[in-house]
């Protein structure tokens, strides 16, 4: 778990551990401009190896919401 603060604030923002795809992926891209440092687009979406998810965890969530076929999917 990660502190954050704003405002003076404390958050708690759970790490995000892994970013996976399942199956059914229509390539629609949205992922990709979303948070493309994550997110790779061809046939269909890729998850990018090597990236430090913390830094990118509200974007990650927030494809995972966004993706219109629900198969993006992480671990906190």
């Amino acid at each position: 778990m990660t502190f954050s603060k704003i405002n003076n604030i404390n958050l708690n923002v759970m790490d995000i551990t892994k970013v996976w795809m399942e199956e059914g992926c229509i390539a629609c891209g949205l992922c990709e401009s979303t948070c493309p440092e994550v997110f790779r687009v061809d046939d269909i979406a890729y998850v990018n190896e090597g990236v430090n998810y913390l830094e990118y965890a509200e974007l990650i969530k927030e494809a995972a919401e966004l993706c219109p076929v629900e198969v993006i999917k992480y671990s906190e």
